[in-house]
C-alpha cells in the first residue's frame, strides 16, 4: 500500500487504490498458504477461491480506473480536494487504514489453512456455493453497468437495468454474499465461526462508510432528479421488486 500511495503521488490519481485492495488479498492468502500445515487440498481451494474473487474485482476496478485515468473518480477527486493543502499525507493515512483492513478480512482465511482434518465439510460445500453466487453475481452486475456506461446513448443516464433494477447496488450486494461465503468455509474449521465478523464489517464499511453514502451523494450532484426517482423506486441494497416511484 505504500507503494501505492507512491503511485498516487505520482499520478495525482488516488483511484487505483482500489483494484490494489482487491489484489493484496490474494497475496496475503498466498502467505498464509505458503506457513501453514493444513490439509493440502483444503489449502489449494481456499487460495483459488481468494484468487478468482481477488484477481477478477482488481482487474476489473484497474481497467474502469485507466478508461478515465486523466479525470481522477470523482470520490477520491473530493477527498482531495476537502483535505488541501495536505492531501498526499491525508491519503498516507487512507492507503494505510486500507492495508489494515486487507489484514483484518483476511483473518477467516486462516482457519481454514490451519485445519488438517482430511476431507471437505458440508460447510465448506455450502460457502463455496455462496461463494460462486456472490462472484457470478457480482460480475454480471459489474458487465451491465460497463455496458451501460459504454453506450453514448446513455450519458446523463440512471443504469436501472438488469441487477441495476432491482437494487440501486447489485455490486455491492454480491460482494457482501461472495464474504459470507468465505465465513460458511472457514466456520468448518476450529474457531471459524469467528470469520462472520468479516462480511458484518464489509456491510457496515458499504452502508456506512466508503461504500453507498459517498457513492449516492455524488450520483445525486451528477444526476440529480433522475437518480431521486430511482432511488424512490430501487432498493439501495437488497434486491427486490421496483416500487412506483
Amino acid at each position: 500500500m505504500l507503494f501505492v500511495w507512491l503511485l498516487q503521488y505520482y499520478t495525482s490519481n488516488a483511484g487505483i487504490v482500489d483494484a490494489f485492495w482487491a489484489w493484496i488479498f490474494p497475496v496475503i492468502a498466498l502467505v498464509y498458504f505458503s506457513f501453514t500445515d493444513g490439509w493440502l487440498n483444503r489449502k489449494i481451494l481456499l487460495l483459488l477461491m481468494v484468487g478468482v474473487w481477488g484477481v477478477r474485482l482488481g482487474t476489473y476496478l484497474l481497467i474502469r480506473t485507466i478508461s478515465h485515468f486523466k479525470t481522477e473518480d470523482v470520490r477520491y477527486a473530493k477527498m482531495r480536494e476537502e483535505n488541501k493543502p495536505n492531501e498526499n499525507r491525508f491519503f498516507l493515512f487512507f492507503f494505510m487504514a486500507q492495508a489494515v483492513t486487507n489484514v483484518i478480512l483476511s483473518i477467516p482465511f486462516i482457519f481454514p489453512m490451519n485445519n488438517t482434518t482430511p476431507g471437505f465439510h458440508w460447510l465448506e460445500y455450502a460457502g463455496l456455493s455462496v461463494w460462486f453466487i456472490g462472484i457470478a453475481g457480482e460480475s454480471l452486475a459489474d458487465i451491465q453497468l460497463y455496458r451501460f456506461k459504454k453506450d453514448p446513448g446513455n450519458r446523463g443516464k440512471v443504469c436501472d437495468t438488469g441487477l441495476w433494477r432491482y437494487s440501486r447496488h447489485p455490486n455491492y450486494f454480491f460482494e457482501s454474499v461472495v464474504w459470507i461465503g468465505f465465513a460458511l468455509f472457514a466456520s468448518a474449521s476450529p474457531y471459524g465461526w469467528i470469520s462472520f465478523f468479516a462480511p458484518a464489517l464489509i456491510v457496515f464499511l458499504l452502508l456506512k462508510v466508503t461504500g453507498i453514502p459517498m457513492t449516492e451523494e455524488l450520483a445525486l450532484k451528477s444526476k440529480g432528479r433522475l437518480y431521486h426517482e430511482y432511488q424512490k423506486k430501487t432498493n439501495a441494497f437488497f434486491p427486490g421488486k421496483p416500487r412506483k416511484a
